[in-house]
């Protein structure tokens, strides 16, 4: 049987070459390498484009739209890793563990919008509180996330390794402060909240890993449950996922968003009590937040077990 081709395009990138590096040493697939001299020839990526299996873009927005209009062969498939398509009509969202709906939809999808990385850790922890009708649709939600500064691409990773860098880099910084932040469509959407929740990332000078905390007061849930309430219906959720696992009992100490670093799977923590309840999301930024659930989508478009070449 012929192997799978797979192209990457937009491989120099901190995301491509973290999917590159996934892919480089299966033996299932081919990995159809553009001359570093022709990636920008679009003539020559189009031939790429159109000869593959399973094409990734790793490329900003408006990039990733050109190439998607670029595509002409019915056959090939793709997953987008860009913003461009994560609440567009005829895509489909790259986290199968959210239901066997989602499983399914992109199994046999064409067109998959690989997930943001803050969006994964929120909805990862909403999605199903929602489902299950414990948060209300029209409750406005509070999130913050921690992030390592390779989220931030090229540009940010030098300025954080350059040694002459500003002191201000010494510390944790908030941005997004317009309250805008380009994740917040598809955390409302694909929670089905009717207000976007109040959100601001926060970045810190470690390479990679992340944590996103939702925060709750019971007294607004439906049912009033507790801390452990919320715990268990999340782990009868998840129960059986290999990439999604729930923490057994509250969190003892602190916890970094650097602990997941080098893997490629995700866990909910819940902590609190009665009355409060914060859920966190601990998982790798370029993992499950990006390269790691690319990879698990192909896997899953081509019919493979999700966890080939992944690391748990």
């Amino acid at each position: 049987m012929q192997k799978p081709v797979i192209y990457i395009d937009g491989q120099s990138g901190t995301t491509g070459l973290q999917i590159r590096e996934r892919l480089a040493k299966r033996e299932d697939l081919t990995l159809a390498v553009i001359p570093e001299e022709k990636r920008h020839d679009n003539e020559e990526r189009k031939k790429y484009l159109n000869s593959a299996d399973i094409v990734f873009f790793c490329l900003p927005d408006d990039a990733a739209r050109e190439a998607a209009s670029m595509i002409e062969n019915p056959d090939v498939r793709v997953i987008d890793a860009s913003t461009a398509h994560r609440t567009a009509e005829g895509w489909d969202y790259g986290i199968p563990e959210l239901s066997t709906q989602h499983r399914v939809a992109i199994r046999n999808s064409k067109r998959v919008a690989n997930p943001g990385c803050h969006a994964t850790g929120f909805i990862t922890s909403v999605f199903p509180l929602v489902a299950m009708g414990i948060i209300p649709r029209d409750l406005p939600l509070t999130v913050f996330s921690l992030t390592g500064y390779s989220g931030g691409g090229k540009k940010m990773i030098a300025e954080y390794e350059d040694k002459g860098r500003s002191h201000s880099l010494d510390a944790p910084r908030l941005y997004g402060l317009t309250l805008r932040h380009k994740h917040l469509p598809e955390m409302q959407k694909v929670c089905g909240l009717e207000v976007p929740p109040v959100f601001v990332p926060v970045v810190d000078d470690f390479y990679k890993g992340m944590a996103v905390t939702v925060m709750l007061h019971t007294a607004q849930l439906n049912g009033h449950p507790t801390a452990e309430d919320i715990q268990k219906r999340l782990s009868e959720w998840y129960l059986g996922e290999p990439l999604i696992t729930v923490h057994q009992g509250p969190w003892e100490g602190m916890i970094s968003a650097n602990a997941f670093e080098g893997r490629d799977s995700l866990e909910l923590i819940v902590n609190g009590h009665e009355d409060q309840v914060a859920v966190t999301a601990l998982f790798d930024n370029l993992g499950k937040g990006a390269s790691g659930a690319a990879v698990q989508n192909m896997n899953l478009m081509l019919g493979i077990p999700e966890t080939t070449g992944l690391a748990l």
